[in-house]
């Protein structure tokens, strides 16, 4: 997904995981208090954490910096900002960037950080990744070393979203010594370790006493995770809990209006809640059922009926935080009649498997009552989420519509790929992401517009809504994140007065 997109944070494609043996990972150290302590409520636990061989967001959500660092990060504005490379210079031909690293940093394994760990980590993207989004990395042609404190990067071909992607989990330096338990025992040069991890449960992190940047504010953070919203809810307002990473329960917001206790940021995300369509099979190969679909569909009622009006509407996969965002909610407005005229009089029975997230269940309903209308019936199932959602839609592609919140930044190329579990295929969308990610800064704008266009002329999948950034934490909790444009929660600027 390019992200799977999946975020799954939110609710997105975040994969998480059922209580399932294990335990603690290490040693969990004595648990401090007050302002040295902080605990935020999620909804997906990760199924491991090995996020080179593990589809979804929770991973990276959890671990990407603040465990694992990359040579650059995203900052809150979106800008691109140095991490463990502390400057960069391109080439005028834009192939070639050298990268400055950092002096005196190790990782938790106490092993030094060089050049050397860096030519690792991207051969490991080739060779070991097991992800699909690896291939966004394929217009690295080699990387060399300088010295030990300089790495050259040589493209094939300039690209526009070679460093920003170097601010995704496929940018996470490795140790060399590091990687034999990647799943259960992460090796990272971050502000943070992991002191445990209870299965189903919880994930502890620890502060790295060794690390080479300021340190976080706060020494210990715990990842606590929930099965459903209203259980999240409760331990904020009981204290078990001081953030609500995102609220799965908009509805409940009331619950939290006391300014002396709680404070409310609302922001947006990346998050895309996709209605996915299985292009690669009957009914939704065909354009014209795929296009009654969108017409069927009251996105403004979806969205008050599922998510209480929070969040916004698009009609394509770029959100208005991406320079090439255009409002394409007017491509299929809501119509009744023009969808039954697009199904030509004919009707459909289709599988609807949605994983059993709060946002997927609600919008389920809203989708099958609405699609009723125009004569597609759709039975509902819910998949245990993210095992089996992960095993039936994404990996096999058996279903004919699904919906999931494809959370990842800079998304849309995962239509390019046809075996992607959309099953889309345009060779001329292709095009355009190539075309856009070589050429010049305004080119790589209009291409990529021009490509969100392809993609909802085609009705490739339609796109409910975007998913809002809410996040409810007691009084006194400082450095949340208005909006979530990246794939990390980061707790090193979090503080608690």
């Amino acid at each position: 997904m390019r992200r799977i997109g999946i975020w799954i944070a939110a609710g997105g494609l975040l994969l998480g995981t059922a209580a399932c043996g294990g335990g603690s990972t290490g040693e969990a150290p004595k648990q401090a208090a007050g302002s040295e302590t902080l605990s935020v409520g999620f909804v997906a636990e990760p199924a491991n954490l090995d996020f080179t061989s593990t589809e979804g967001a929770a991973i990276p959500q959890a671990l990407l910096v603040n465990v694992y660092e990359g040579l650059v990060k995203l900052g809150q504005d979106g800008s691109i900002q140095p991490l463990l490379a502390e400057k960069w210079e391109v080439s005028p031909d834009r192939k070639t960037y050298t990268f400055s690293l950092r002096k005196g940093v190790t990782f938790t394994n106490g092993a030094p950080f060089t050049a050397d760990d860096v030519i690792f980590s991207f051969d490991r993207v080739k060779t070991d990744w097991k992800l699909k989004i690896k291939s966004q990395l394929d217009t690295v042609d080699r990387v060399d070393k300088d010295d030990a404190s300089t790495v050259v990067v040589t493209l094939k071909q300039p690209s526009n979203g070679f460093l920003y992607t170097m601010t995704t989990r496929l940018g996470a330096m490795f140790s060399r010594t590091g990687v034999g338990d990647l799943a259960n025992k992460p090796v990272g040069t971050g502000p943070y370790q992991l002191a445990s991890w209870k299965r189903g449960d919880s994930i502890q992190l620890s502060g790295n006493d060794a690390y080479w940047g300021a340190k976080p504010k706060i020494p210990a953070v715990t990842l606590k995770y929930f099965k459903d919203a209203t259980a999240m809810n409760n331990a904020l307002l009981t204290g078990g809990i001081d953030v609500i990473s995102s609220v799965q329960a908009p509805e409940s917001l009331r619950q939290f209006a006391d300014p002396n206790r709680f404070e409310t940021v609302e922001g947006t995300t990346n998050g895309e809640v996709v209605l996915s369509m299985n292009n690669g099979r009957a009914p939704f190969n065909d354009k014209k059922v795929r296009q009654a679909v969108r017409h069927a569909i009251d996105h403004q009622a979806l969205l008050d009926t599922a998510w209480a009006g929070r969040g916004g509407l698009i009609g394509s996969m770029v959100p208005p935080t991406d320079p090439w965002y255009e409002d394409r909610t007017g491509d299929y407005p809501y119509d009744v009649a023009k969808a039954r005229e697009l199904l030509g009089g004919k009707t459909y029975n289709v599988k609807m498997r949605i994983p059993n997230l709060p946002y997927a269940v609600a919008g389920a309903q809203v989708v099958k009552s609405q699609l009723a209308q125009v004569g597609i019936t759709a039975d509902i199932e819910p998949l245990e989420f993210p095992a089996r959602w992960l095993d039936v839609v994404f990996s096999k592609a058996d279903y004919d519509l699904s919906i999931i919140n494809h959370v990842e930044p800079h998304d849309m190329s995962i239509f390019a790929d046809k075996s992607y579990y959309f099953r889309y295929d345009n060779p001329e969308f292709g095009k355009l992401l190539t075309s856009a990610d070589q050429g010049g800064e305004q080119q790589q704008i209009d291409d990529l517009k021009k490509a969100a266009k392809l993609l909802s002329d085609d009705a490739a999948a339609d796109w409910l809504f975007l998913f809002p950034n809410l996040i409810v934490a007691k009084k006194g909790v400082t450095g949340l994140p208005k909006n979530g444009i990246a794939e990390a929660f980061d707790f090193t600027a979090l503080a608690k007065q």
